[in-house]
């Protein structure tokens, strides 16, 4: 007698009855089962999570399920057919504070047995084992280890620093970062006006718009304003209908000096316009905070006589100085890492991360656009990608080409002195002719069709003699 299938309801009560967290995905990582433990564990958070598809990304601005999905999601290379053990996180974001438990977690793939993979089994591992030390590439070289160490990483970083200020453009590691950070905390939390300095493409603006709701008071009934001007165009007429724009929303009475008027590429600003803005500052605008954006400190621009003074000292109560990318090189992987991430949430592909092959290539590229250009490069691998890592193939051309140019660098011209060029020729004939002759000058003479007297002077007037 044939063994009776289990239906879809048995196979729930099977596990059900199970001491260990399971979670089921299909084949376009969409949740569709959570066994009872599974479900104890995330308590309220699994409403509506059944049929929400998983994102591997860490985009603190997710919220609701979507948010629960994206940390429960696995490393994309699992729809390759590879076993893994990474982390997952349980992202509560109740009562408007962020709480989160991590766990680590095995994912099994599930085929057809065609190599199509068809769902993900997700075995949460019982509760003590350290996330940390289990995703530090150190015990796993490997591209795919790697990869879930930088996203680990970035995770860490926006939601415990950049959630509060949205500063996720200032991760990374060395002391310039470390300090732009810590003065663009300082910035979120006090109304002085603040300076943004750095190469265009390096995140200036984006980098104002944190500082401005890092600080803002989300309790108000309306949304304080954040208003940007671009110096590089502003004219006195313009100038004018700001100040009666500015004059109307100053007149509101909720939020009185939580609003932001961003001055963007302040250094480009006419000469003439420098003064009007300064009069415009100071006695229309006392309400506002003020930020501002530029290539140099305005204060260095002032001294050289290219920047007005009083209005240099008006905006650069704290300065944060962001380098270019170039100078940053060991963060590389890890916004290289976070932008991919970014374009995963968009997405129905899932990338997990970079080859090792990849990393060199973008690492070896000078980066002039800065993290707008790193930004849009990723975007364009990610688009191209086939697998579930973008290699050096998938990469734009102009990373190719700028890595052949710099294996053979450019040879300098040499100038080349006319005299002590033919010198230098004459010198070795005469010594040749010399050796020719076994040192007898007359005989010298002859093999160079020249007189012994004139010979002799040459030798002479070269030190040959």
């Amino acid at each position: 007698m044939p063994k009776r299938r289990a239906n879809a309801a048995e196979l729930a009560r099977l596990f059900d009855s199970a001491g260990r967290e399971l979670y089921i995905l299909d084949a376009d990582l969409t949740i569709v089962y959570l066994n009872r433990a599974c479900r104890e564990w995330l308590g309220s958070l699994c409403e509506g999570l059944s049929g929400v598809r998983c994102a591997y990304h860490s985009d603190p601005e997710k919220t609701g399920p979507e948010a629960v999905a994206a940390g429960l999601c696995p490393p994309p290379m699992v729809l390759s057919g590879e076993t893994c053990t990474a982390p997952v996180h349980r992202v509560d974001l109740t009562g408007g504070a962020e709480k989160i438990a991590s766990r680590l977690c095995r994912f099994i793939p599930i085929g057809d047995g065609e190599e199509e993979i068809i769902a993900v089994a997700a075995i949460l591992e019982p509760e003590g084992r350290s996330v940390a030390d289990a995703v530090r590439p150190a015990v796993d070289d490997s591209a795919e280890s790697g990869a879930i160490a930088l996203h680990e990483q970035i995770r860490r970083f926006r939601n415990e620093i950049a959630a509060r200020c949205r500063a996720d453009r200032l991760i990374g590691g060395g002391p310039a970062m470390q300090l732009a950070l810590s003065q663009v905390k300082l910035a979120s939390g006090s109304r002085a006006s603040v300076l943004l300095v750095g190469p265009p493409g390096s995140g200036r603006q984006r980098l104002a718009s944190a500082v401005h709701y890092g600080g803002a008071n989300t309790q108000t009934d309306a949304a304080p304003v954040f208003a940007a001007l671009d110096c590089s165009l502003l004219g006195v007429d313009l100038l004018e209908a700001a100040a009666s724009a500015a004059a109307l929303a100053e007149a509101r009475e909720t939020n009185a000096g939580a609003d932001t008027l961003l001055l963007h590429r302040i250094d480009e600003l006419a000469d003439d316009v420098q003064v009007e803005l300064r009069d415009f500052l100071s006695r229309r605008l006392s309400g506002w905070r003020l930020a501002a954006t530029a290539a140099e400190p305005l204060v260095e621009l002032s001294r050289r006589g290219k920047f007005h003074a009083e209005l240099a000292a008006l905006l650069s109560t704290i300065v944060v100085e962001l380098p270019p990318l170039s100078q940053r090189r060991e963060d590389v992987p890890l916004l290289a890492q976070m932008f991919l991430e970014e374009c995963n949430a968009l997405g129905e592909r899932q990338i997990g991360g970079f080859s090792p092959a990849a990393l060199d290539r973008l690492d070896a590229y000078p980066w002039p656009g800065n993290l707008d250009e790193l930004a849009a490069v990723v975007a364009e691998s990610h688009h191209r990608a086939s697998g579930r890592e973008i290699g050096p193939g998938d990469l734009p051309e102009r990373l190719r080409l700028a890595a052949q140019a710099a294996a053979r660098p450019h040879r300098t011209d040499e100038t080349i002195v006319l005299d002590e060029f033919l010198a230098h020729v004459e010198r070795e004939l005469i010594r040749r002719a010399l050796a020719r002759a076994k040192g007898n000058k007359a005989r010298a003479a002859r093999l160079l069709g020249v007189t012994r007297p004139r010979l002799y002077r040459r030798m002479v007037q070269l030190g040959l003699e």
